[in-house]
Parts: structure tokens; C-alpha cells; sequence
């Protein structure tokens, strides 16, 4: 029964849906045919007003045949336009079709025939003439029997007995064989006819597209049920001996068509037709677009077409039916299994909780709601606990204070599931907060004004700045003194999502960690920056301490730094796998603060020493007082003479030849004690005679001096007064011995020695010796001074050494105590080659050298230019004292002229030809 009955509501519904589509096919044809007459009409007006309706002549009327091309032209249905006149006079331009060209034997070039009927004192005469695309004439035949009274037409005398257009109904256009319609109209002014032929072929076309079904029979005819569109246009005409006339409906032999056309039933009614081919659903409506003229569309529906869905319907209704029972059947069976897995496999994921892997989604695809529910809750949970393992985790590792502070407030926020978040850090001296970190700007302002002493009332006060939003969480951040640290400040709706206290509650003792770990953060950072400031304090100290090193300790750092940094921006090269770690940079950064931190305990007069005789003070003056004495004891001898009555002449001669020699000796001293000029044999053998001149001493030369001085003249008997003395001597107390334990452990037997060091250890501490001194081959430093010098780079690993340095610093005094050493292993302190040296090691040294060269805050020298530093350096890399490779390298990057123009004078930035340099090193590489 239920079978049947959708069947029969089927069967309507088709019914009815037919109906309505078969209107909306009138309606759809009455559109076709309004746009064949709607555009014809539109012409038809225009045309009505043309100058051509009051032509007399035929000339004046052929200056009107391009306007009426141009309006056959815009207008593919209109296939002629022409004009009938009172006096019977006829006008008319024609599409020339390929029925016309057959027919009238025209050529191809052929476009417009124009045909006219004008009035001669013969009488009535016809002319063709046919005319190309732009309207040039190609031929012209007087026709004598053309023979056309338009005065005796349908459309003439129609139009003339009103003002409105006349539409005359489709027939057969006897020229053309086409289909069509005329549109005739009185003109508006004299009484002529305007009219135009249309062709309605289209209609037929269109019929084929509108059919409901594969067989369905459409037709339009008129009155007289002579067809006008059918979808086989070959049987719309007949043809009779030699004319063409339109078929009719009985003619088709089509029995619902033929039973629609005879059929009193009225328009839209769907009627039943029985043939011997089967039933029928027919139906006809009316076609309006031909206003005036009572034309029809028949539509026939082969039942078994129109009903195949209604019965496919019940059919495939049966099957579903059998099916879903079937189906439900299965799908029982199917689904417990299915609801079974889904907690199953919420049960493996859940507990994969209890062995403490939370990095796992938690993901039940499951039609059931709670089962859903269930896994997303537990999801929550798990991305909870991750979210705090993370941050637990960051808390312990993250040494970076605003990476730490970023990420801690990344996970909360994620674990809380609210939108944003932000960290304050409480500045005492600017009296609020500052913003640290915090997921989005916009919510937060950069600073927050309060201070520590507001109690109860702070988060008050905090709230009051962020607009008394009740979406914003304050949690106040304390250290373990319980003064103020700064401010969580979680965003949210936090009722949507938890239970406000609950929320606060918690994130309380989350905070607690994190405020200890800020804490320890900050102390960290602030520890960093003093020893940073220690650091350059001791520098500065350093630098300062003589203006031999002025700003060297300062300098240094910030070249071999960029070096460094040259070095690890390369990609390409020989040093494109150079890299350094951020530790290591702290390392490198630190121990070049640091590379002649030794020179604190070096002594002032040694690395101050300008003059060879210089000790505190420069003992030239103690020898030109001498000098002074025998310039005095050289005039009593004179004057003694000249009062014994020796010659007086004689006695003037020798004594300025005595002066004279005088002056000589002390100027050689003088020059030779400068250090500027080396020292060989002859001058040796010349200071020698110098130092044996002798002079008296008269006063104590004990008397006046410290306890060490005594000391040193112990074991050295004193002399009767007056005692001779050479003018210049190397006296025992001149010999300054090593102090028990305070011999530098540099020899490499030495047990104490556990530094590697490599370098030859004078016999004595110092030696004072007047000769000694002056005899220095070169400057003005002796070997024990010498090494005094040298002896800071020992001093900066021994006290870089006994420092508590963590893990990541142990390198700083090898990278800051190995500037000095040499690839040829000739350096000091520990005579290390190049290849047990580190790139920043050798990086350290070439930045020592260059710096050393270029300052131009040093009193003892003048600065020398990049290009004479250059030159030098060469050289150095030539005798193997620094990386020929390296400095090739860094020369080739132009590494050095950032610095240079940086810290160096303008008359010392002549920077040489780089690819000149480069090509000095590969010379002394092919050499080698």
C-alpha cells in the first residue's frame, strides 16, 4: 500500500511539475518570439520617420539605402526592408542568402539586391540591382516583368487603416522559403508604407533544446494548425510542382499531436491520448509573442518517459526498503563493535598517561558524543601536564632570562586554554613594572606605575590601569624574601573556561617556581654584568697604568671580536665549517678582555723604561753630575797649575781639550743610553775607556739608603773617603737576585711549572749594572727586564688559571694566554707551532700585532698606517711568527677596515691594494 500510494503522489507531483514546465516553454518560446519582433519593431519605429517615406524619386530614395542596410545589418532576423507609395511605387533592399545566390544566378561578392518598381511615361517599370558589402554597385537589369502592386497587399492596406504597427501572422516567404512574419507600419508623415520581412527559423531550433523527454513531440501552429516550428524543420514545407507551402499538423501523421490540435479542452489542461504506439500525456498552450494572431504550442509526453522516475522510484523504494532492513541489521552489529573500539582505543591512549607520555594527542574519532567528550577532556589533561612539564623544564634549563620568560608564559597560556598573556618585571628606581614578554602588545601596556609598598591594594592599583577588565588575571610574582618580582597577567574569559579561583589558585603555585626562577635569572644576569664590568675595569686599570699600553687592552677585544665574527660569517672558503657556539664566543669575548691581565703585577719602571740607565728615574742625570765633577776637578787643576806658575797657555790648551773630550764622552753616553741607535764593538770599547775614567768621592755612599739597599752591600767592604770610583760602574749591589719563591716557574724542569711554559729564565731578577745597561746591543730593555716583560703573559695564565672558571670558560686562559706564541715555535711563554694552536688563538695574536702597530696613543713610537702595518705583518707571516693562511684569508675579506676606520687617525687610513697584499703572500707561499 505504501507502494502504491507514493506511486500515485509520484505520478501527480510529475503531473504537476509537467504542467509548469510546459508554461514555462510557452513562456520561454513567447521570449524567443519577442526577440525576433521586439528588435523588427524597434527598426519599424525608427524607420517610420525616415526621409525615404517621402521620397518622390528614385534617386532620393537610393540616399537612403545605407540606413537601411545598416538596419538589415544590426538585425540578423530581418531579411528585407522595403516601402510601398501611393502611386504604387515600390522600394525594397534584400539579404542576398545562398538560397538567393542559387535561385537569381548571383555571384559570390553579392551581399544586398536592391529591388525597385518606379513610375516612367511608359508606365510601371522593375529594376534589380546587386550590390557588394560596401554597397557598390556590381550589376543592373530592368525587368520588365516584375509586375508588384504593393497597394494591393495585405500589409499595405492594414497599415494604412491605423497608426499603430501591423504584425501579420508566419507564412512562407516565397523568395527565401523561410519562415516568417511581416511588420508593416503607415509612415508618420505622408502616406506611404514602411515595412520589414523576419524569419522565425529559430524557433524550430530552439524546440529541439525545450523537450522533456527523449521523445517528447513539440510543435507550433497556427490557426489554420499549418506548422510553424517543429524540431524536423525538413518537414515544415512542401513542395507542389513549383511553389512551397506550409505543412499542417494532420499532415505529420503524429496521432497526440493531430488529437492535441482537434481537442476542445482548454489551454494548460493535461489530457490522456491513447495510440497504437502507447499513452500519452498533451497539453497545449497559447504563444503571445505573435500579438494578433492565434498561435499555439502542442507538447505530447510518451507516459512511459514521463513516469520512468515515479516507477525507477517505487522500484529503487522496494530496494531500499529489503536493503535498509538488512542494512539496520548489520549497522547493529557494526556500530557496537565500533562504539567497543572507540573506547578501546581511548583506553590505550589514556593510559599511555600512566607511563608518563603526555606528548601524545588523545583523539577518539567516535559518533558518539560522550566518547568524544571524554577524549577531549582527556586531551585537556594531557596537554596540561605537558604544557607544565615544559615549563618545568624551561624553568631548569633556559639560562636566557627573556627566552625563558617567553616561552614559561607561551606554555601557560596554552595550558590554561586562554588567549593571551603577559610578564612584568618590577624596576624599583622607575617605580612600576616593565613589560618583559607577552604573547601580543596590544593588550598590555609597556609599564605599569605602582611600587612595593602598596599592599593589598596592588592588584587594585594594576587592575585600575588595565581598564578594571574582569578578563585579565593578576598573579603577583615574589621572591623568596617576598618582595615583589613583577606580575602575571593571563587574559581571557576565564569563567567560560575555569572557575576563577580555582584558576588563580593554582597559577599562585605555579608562580612560585617561576618567580624563584626569574629570580635566580636575574641574579645570574646581574653577577654577569659585574664581572663584565670587573672585566673592563681591570682593562681600563691596566690601560691606564701606563701610557705604553694606553687603550691597548680596550682596543684589542673589539678587533679580535670582529675578526672572529668575519671568520664565522663566511660561507664559502676555507673557513665556511668555522663556527662558534654562543659559550664559546662568551670565552673568546672574556679572554680578550683579559690577554695581559699579567701586566697588573708587571713593574711600572720596566715597561716605562725609555733610556737604557733608567730604573725609577733616569740615572743620565746621577752620570752627568759626574761628568759635572770632573768638569770642576779639570778647572782646579788648571788654576792649581796656574799658581805654581806653570805656562798659562799650556794650561788653557789642555784644559779645553779636556772639556771638550768631556763633552764627547757624555754626549756618546747620552745618545747611546736613548736606545735609538745599536750598540756594537767599537762602541763597547769605547764606553769601557769612558767608564775607567775616575773621579773622587768624598761622602758616605751608605748613608741614606732603605734596608734593602743595605742589604745588598752586605758582603762588600766600604771604602776609605776619599774613594776613587770609575765614572761608570757595574756594582755588585747593582745585581738584584730572585727572592726565595718568587722565582717564575717558567724553565720546563722546573716542578712548579705546571703550565707548560717554555721559556729561558735569567740568572738574576734584575741587573743595574751602569755598563751593563748601556752595552743593551738594541732599545733599551735587558734580558732580565726583557723577560720581565714577557713574564705578564705567565702572569695571565697563572692568575686566569686559579680562577673557579665553569666548564664553558676553561678555555679563556690558554685562548688569552697565547698571543704572544709563534707558528714557528719560537713564541713565549710556552713555544707552541701553529698546529697546536685554535683559529681564535692565532685570531688573538694577529689582532694583538695589529693593534700594537697602529695605536697612536703610545709616547715611545709614532703610529704606523694600514699599508705599513700591512707591509710588517707580511713579514711576520714570511718569518713565521704569525698564520700566513689566516692572515691571507682576513686580508682578502677586508676584516681589517671596519676597525681601522673606527679607531684609527684619517692620516693612517691609506689602505693598500688588497689584491697587492695577496699577491706578496703568494710569493712568499711559492718561496717557501
Amino acid at each position: 500500500m505504501l507502494m502504491v500510494q507514493s506511486y500515485q503522489s509520484n505520478k501527480q507531483a510529475l503531473l504537476i511539475a509537467t504542467t509548469e514546465t510546459a508554461q514555462q516553454l510557452s513562456l520561454t518560446i513567447d521570449e524567443r518570439a519577442q526577440r525576433i519582433t521586439g528588435p523588427a519593431k524597434s527598426a519599424l519605429q525608427i524607420l517610420s520617420h525616415d526621409p525615404l517615406l517621402q521620397a518622390e524619386t528614385l534617386n532620393q530614395r537610393m540616399a537612403r539605402l545605407p540606413v537601411l542596410v545598416e538596419a538589415l545589418q544590426s538585425n540578423e532576423v530581418l531579411s528585407a526592408i522595403y516601402a510601398g507609395y501611393p502611386n504604387g511605387e515600390f522600394f525594397l533592399i534584400r539579404k542576398v542568402t545562398p538560397i538567393i545566390q542559387n535561385k537569381y544566378h548571383l555571384g559570390d561578392n553579392v551581399s544586398f539586391m536592391l529591388q525597385a518598381i518606379t513610375q516612367t511615361p511608359q508606365g510601371m517599370q522593375g529594376s534589380w540591382s546587386a550590390y557588394d558589402q560596401q554597397l557598390q554597385l556590381i550589376s543592373k537589369k530592368i525587368k520588365s516583368d516584375y509586375q508588384y502592386d504593393p497597394r494591393t497587399r495585405s500589409w499595405y492596406t492594414e497599415a494604412r487603416k491605423t497608426d499603430k504597427q501591423v504584425l501579420t501572422s508566419p507564412y512562407l516567404f516565397y523568395t527565401t522559403r523561410e519562415i516568417g512574419i511581416t511588420l508593416a507600419q503607415k509612415a508618420r508623415t505622408g502616406k506611404a508604407v514602411i515595412g520589414m520581412d523576419a524569419s522565425v527559423k529559430d524557433l524550430s531550433a530552439q524546440l529541439a533544446s525545450l523537450r522533456l523527454t527523449e521523445n517528447t513531440e513539440l510543435a507550433v501552429v497556427d490557426s489554420g494548425n499549418r506548422l510553424l516550428a517543429y524540431t524536423d524543420q525538413n518537414r515544415m514545407i512542401i513542395r507542389e510542382k513549383d511553389s512551397f507551402r506550409l505543412n499542417t499538423i494532420d499532415s505529420l501523421n503524429i496521432s497526440p499531436l493531430t488529437h492535441l490540435a482537434a481537442t476542445d479542452t482548454p489551454a494548460s489542461g493535461i489530457q490522456t491520448v491513447s495510440t497504437s504506439e502507447g499513452d500519452w500525456f498533451g497539453l497545449w498552450l497559447p504563444v503571445s509573442g505573435f500579438q494578433g494572431n492565434k498561435i499555439r504550442v502542442l507538447i505530447a509526453i510518451p507516459e512511459n518517459e514521463l513516469l520512468a522516475s515515479a516507477k525507477a522510484i517505487i522500484w529503487n523504494q522496494l530496494t531500499w526498503a529489503i536493503t535498509l532492513t538488512i542494512a539496520m541489521l548489520a549497522l547493529g552489529l557494526y556500530s557496537g563493535a565500533r562504539i567497543g573500539r572507540a573506547f578501546k582505543q581511548l583506553t590505550r591512549q589514556v593510559r599511555a598517561l600512566s607511563g608518563f607520555d603526555f606528548s601524545q594527542n588523545i583523539h577518539v574519532n567516535s559518533v558518539i558524543r560522550e566518547a568524544r567528550e571524554l577524549g577531549q577532556v582527556a586531551d585537556d589533561m594531557a596537554g596540561t601536564i605537558y604544557h607544565f612539564q615544559q615549563i618545568s623544564s624551561t624553568l631548569n634549563r633556559e639560562r636566557d632570562l627573556e627566552l625563558m620568560l617567553h616561552t614559561v608564559l607561551t606554555h601557560l597560556v596554552s595550558a590554561t586554554r586562554l588567549q593571551d598573556g603577559a610578564i612584568y618585571l618590577y624596576d624599583a628606581e622607575k617605580q612600576g613594572s616593565q613589560r618583559s614578554s607577552a604573547t601580543t602588545n596590544e593588550l598590555f601596556p609597556e609599564q605599569l606605575k605602582h611600587n612595593d609598598s602598596d599592599g593589598n591594594e596592588l592588584k587594585e592599583t594594576i587592575k585600575a590601569q588595565l581598564n578594571d577588565d574582569h578578563r585579565y588575571l593578576i598573579i603577583p610574582l615574589r621572591k623568596r624574601d617576598q618582595k615583589l618580582e613583577g606580575f602575571l597577567v593571563i587574559y581571557g574569559e576565564i569563567e567560560k573556561v575555569h572557575h576563577e579561583e580555582n584558576l588563580q589558585q593554582f597559577i599562585e603555585q605555579l608562580s612560585g617556581s617561576a618567580a624563584v626562577a626569574i629570580e635566580t635569572r636575574r641574579l645570574l644576569h646581574d653577577q654577569k654584568a659585574m664581572i663584565e664590568g670587573i672585566l673592563k675595569l681591570l682593562a681600563d686599570s691596566i690601560d691606564s697604568k701606563s701610557p705604553y699600553t694606553s687603550g691597548h687592552c680596550e682596543r684589542v677585544p673589539k678587533l679580535a671580536i670582529s675578526l672572529v665574527n668575519n671568520l664565522e660569517s663566511q660561507s664559502h672558503g676555507q673557513y665556511a665549517d668555522f663556527s662558534m657556539s654562543e659559550q664559546e664566543h662568551e670565552a673568546f669575548r672574556i679572554a680578550a678582555w683579559l690577554h695581559d691581565c699579567g701586566k697588573i703585577l708587571s713593574q711600572e719602571h720596566v715597561i716605562d723604561k725609555a733610556t737604557k740607565l733608567e730604573t725609577i728615574y733616569n740615572r743620565i742625570h746621577e752620570v752627568r753630575t759626574r761628568f759635572e765633577v770632573l768638569w770642576r776637578d779639570t778647572e782646579i787643576t788648571y788654576w792649581k797649575n796656574i799658581a805654581r806658575g806653570l805656562p798659562e797657555d799650556e794650561q788653557q790648551q789642555q784644559l779645553t781639550q779636556r772639556q771638550q773630550q768631556l763633552r764627547d764622552d757624555f754626549d756618546f753616553i747620552a745618545c747611546i743610553n736613548e736606545g735609538s741607535l745599536p750598540v756594537r764593538d767599537e762602541q763597547q770599547a769605547r764606553l769601557e775607556r769612558i767608564a775607567n775614567t775616575r773621579w773622587l768621592r768624598y761622602f758616605d755612599n751608605r748613608k741614606g739608603l732603605s734596608q734593602d739597599e743595605l742589604n745588598l752591600l752586605t758582603d762588600i767592604p766600604q771604602q776609605p773617603l776619599p774613594a776613587s770610583e770609575k765614572l761608570l760602574n757595574d756594582r755588585p749591589e747593582h745585581i738584584v737576585d730572585w727572592q726565595e719563591g718568587r722565582k717564575p716557574p717558567v724553565a720546563p724542569d722546573d716542578p712548579a711549572n705546571i703550565w707548560g711554559f717554555n721559556m729561558p729564565l735569567p740568572e738574576h731578577s734584575f741587573n743595574f749594572g751602569e755598563c751593563y745597561n748601556l752595552k743593551i746591543p738594541f732599545g733599551t730593555l735587558t734580558t732580565e727586564e726583557r723577560f720581565k716583560i714577557n713574564e705578564h703573559i705567565v702572569h695571565t695564565i697563572m692568575m686566569l688559571s686559579s680562577l673557579p672558571l665553569p666548564d664553558h670558560l676553561k678555555k679563556v686562559p690558554e685562548l688569552a694566554g697565547n698571543h704572544h706564541e709563534r707558528m714557528d715555535g719560537k713564541g713565549y711563554p710556552r713555544g707552541l707551532h701553529g698546529d697546536e694552536m685554535s683559529i681564535p688563538e692565532k685570531v688573538m695574536a694577529i689582532a694583538d700585532i695589529f693593534e700594537a702597530l697602529t695605536a697612536s696613543d703610545r709616547p715611545y713610537k709614532k703610529p704606523k698606517s694600514v699599508s705599513q702595518a700591512m707591509s710588517i705583518m707580511v713579514g711576520m707571516t714570511q718569518n713565521g711568527h704569525i698564520d700566513q693562511q689566516l692572515f691571507h684569508y682576513l686580508v682578502s675579506q677586508d676584516a681589517f677596515t671596519p676597525y681601522s676606520k673606527a679607531f684609527l687617525q684619517p692620516d693612517q687610513l691609506d689602505f693598500p691594494e688588497t689584491a697587492d697584499i695577496l699577491s706578496q703572500l703568494e710569493e712568499i707561499t711559492e718561496t717557501a
